[in-house]
């Protein structure tokens, strides 16, 4: 019996014209965790309400590749985080997340992600959300999606507001000791159809796959 034939979701595939999204086998999620290690953001600068990527390379590998062994680990129909990792040419670059729980009766999601450092400013962050939303919502039926950023992030804030997201509201969290602020934000299906420019295909979304998200 392969790891596919007990856990599903490791066959299902999104991709466009320039990535591949999928659940990581242990290979490919060391490549992400090496990923990880090679850094997210500049010194200085933290894009995360939990500051996890703050610690040194080897500690941010271990940490992202338990984490990620962890949002299998503990999936539940009722609660789940799907984490995808996401490849360029062939090469690991990131992770895009959807995160939900009682998704049956809410229909709605959040999604997180980041990218290497060596691989922003391309209008990848775009394309994978993009595959995210997709997923969500011509796959899964979802009503509504939601993501945040924090105030003194403008790529995010950019990528969600390029796919059509509106702003939500804010709140105020303490990271690393300091006041943040982070902006809320949300789309909806049809201002996702309004925005919609990036192809998706999406393979290997099975029945069992279905009844792993709580759909029937």
């Amino acid at each position: 019996m392969n790891a596919r034939h007990t856990w599903p979701l490791y066959g299902l595939r999104l991709t466009t014209s320039r990535l591949e999204l999928s659940v990581p086998d242990l290979d490919r999620l060391a490549e992400l965790a090496g990923v990880a290690a090679g850094g997210l953001h500049e010194d200085g600068f933290m894009p995360f309400s939990v500051p996890w990527s703050d610690t040194a390379p080897r500690e941010r590998a271990r940490g992202t590749f338990q984490h990620l062994l962890g949002t299998i680990a503990t999936w539940q129909p009722s609660a789940w985080t799907l984490s995808l990792a996401v490849r360029h040419e062939g090469r690991v670059i990131g992770r895009q997340d959807l995160i939900t729980s009682d998704y049956p009766v809410t229909r709605e999601a959040e999604t997180g992600s980041w990218l290497g450092l060596a691989h922003q400013g391309r209008g990848l962050g775009t394309e994978m959300r993009a595959a995210a939303l997709h997923l969500a919502f011509a796959e899964l039926g979802a009503r509504s999606m939601t993501s945040a950023a924090m105030t003194d992030n403008p790529r995010s804030l950019g990528v969600s507001r390029k796919l059509g997201y509106r702003d939500d509201g804010v709140a105020t969290l303490s990271v690393q000791g300091r006041r943040r602020t982070l902006r809320r934000l949300r789309i909806d299906r049809d201002a996702w159809e309004a925005h919609r420019t990036v192809p998706v295909t999406v393979e290997g979304l099975s029945e069992e796959c279905r009844e792993l998200f709580g759909l029937r």
